[in-house]
């Protein structure tokens, strides 16, 4: 199965709630939207005395992502905490989220998703930092995992990261301390969605930040339940490649295919490369790598994908990306089922001639009329009275 959808609510939608998003997606023939988490306001206090003994996710208008002791402030968030009734003294950490804000407005967004049959995934905070101070590197990490409690109220099956800079010194050693990060992040995330959510690692088009094809794989390949996402523009940026054909572009597809469980979540647009890396993404039609050869190779292969667009048009990209593949799936059809080729001409026959029973079959059979000795004859009277009718 292959589905459609934008990168947020659409450019079109009247209003800028996340369900009337989902509402006008369904609307328009797309079946996909990743959710935009990208401002993070938190705010962590001491439980009021009317809320001891209450549930955290039946708290009115706050989107509390974690609960835990007065020292426990802006801590791990747990799902233990989260079902459990909260105590006198206990640290509460809440979201100011505009797409959402409740626990109860996330069940609400939930069950409109799979109701018009809306596939869900969510992505974090774009701005992470796992090698600068260690404030940023626990704000870095509390981000991804506030997106997974996020993900798991909507129902979203993906939660989407990148992993930033690599740090000082040899570029391995980065990678290594990257891999412990989201090994420990998998293993978190599994724990507290039990096994719905899963972190999905996206490539970056610029040298400096971690991502290029080979890291992202082998990432998958070494953590558990890690999900690598083919974002084509990125990797054409950081590749110096256009993926012109659908012969170049199948090796990128397997080998994404081959580290997922089937499921492949593939993010396109239109890119501008500039020096060694991407400049900026824009619109299918003006960027440097087409749709085109993907729609034909999606089309000649029974792909179960997730098409995203993150393109400044959002929907009408969606749309025409959607548009492209049905036009290549038309053609394979076509193809599939072309009439046969006409026979050939009967050997020893004169150029352009019939063969003898076509002939017989189109020759038109000729229609008996009577001949004017079978007429009857008239008399002179007769002859007379027809003469004066047709005088008058």
């Amino acid at each position: 199965m292959i589905r459609f959808g934008p990168a947020g609510i659409p450019l079109s939608c009247k209003g800028r709630t996340l369900r009337d998003g989902i509402a006008d997606i369904h609307h328009l023939g797309l079946t996909a939207m990743e959710v935009q988490f990208i401002k993070v306001n938190p705010l962590t206090r001491l439980a009021l005395d009317e809320e001891v003994g209450k549930l955290p996710r039946e708290l009115p208008l706050q989107l509390v992502v974690s609960v835990g002791p007065a020292d426990h402030a802006g801590g791990t968030p747990s799902l233990e905490a989260l079902t459990s009734p909260i105590r006198r003294r206990d640290s509460i950490s809440a979201l100011s989220w505009s797409l959402a804000k409740d626990h109860a407005d996330l069940q609400q967004t939930k069950a409109l998703a799979r109701a018009l049959d809306t596939d869900l995934t969510l992505h974090a905070p774009y701005y992470v930092d796992f090698f600068g101070s260690a404030d940023a590197r626990e704000q870095s990490t509390r981000q991804i995992q506030w997106a997974g409690v996020l993900a798991q109220g909507l129902g979203a099956r993906l939660a989407v990261t990148h992993l930033g800079f690599y740090g000082p010194g040899d570029r391995g050693d980065s990678v290594q301390q990257l891999t412990e990060i989201v090994a420990d992040l998998s293993a978190w995330l599994s724990k507290y969605s039990k096994g719905t959510v899963h972190l999905a690692i996206e490539p970056s088009g610029h040298p400096d930040v971690f991502g290029s094809r080979e890291e992202v794989l082998e990432l998958a390949r070494r953590v558990r339940g890690i999900v690598p996402v083919l974002n084509l523009p990125h990797l054409a940026a950081r590749e110096r490649t256009t993926f012109e054909s659908a012969e170049v572009l199948a090796p990128v597809v397997r080998q994404f295919v081959e580290a997922t469980s089937g499921h492949l979540y593939l993010n396109f647009s239109g890119v501008e490369f500039y020096g060694p890396g991407e400049f900026r993404l824009t619109p299918i039609k003006r960027g440097q790598v087409r749709f085109d050869p993907v729609a034909e190779l999606l089309s000649e292969r029974d792909y179960d994908v997730t098409v995203i667009s993150s393109s400044p048009l959002l929907e009408h990209d969606a749309m025409y990306m959607k548009l492209l593949y049905e036009r290549a799936l038309t053609r394979r059809w076509t193809k599939q089922h072309a009439p046969a080729a006409p026979r050939p001409p009967v050997r020893g026959a004169a150029p352009g001639a019939r063969p003898a029973a076509v002939a017989a079959r189109a020759k038109p059979t000729p229609v008996a009329r009577p001949s004017r000795a079978a007429a009857p004859k008239r008399s002179a009277s007769e002859v007379r009275a027809r003469g004066r009718v047709r005088h008058r």
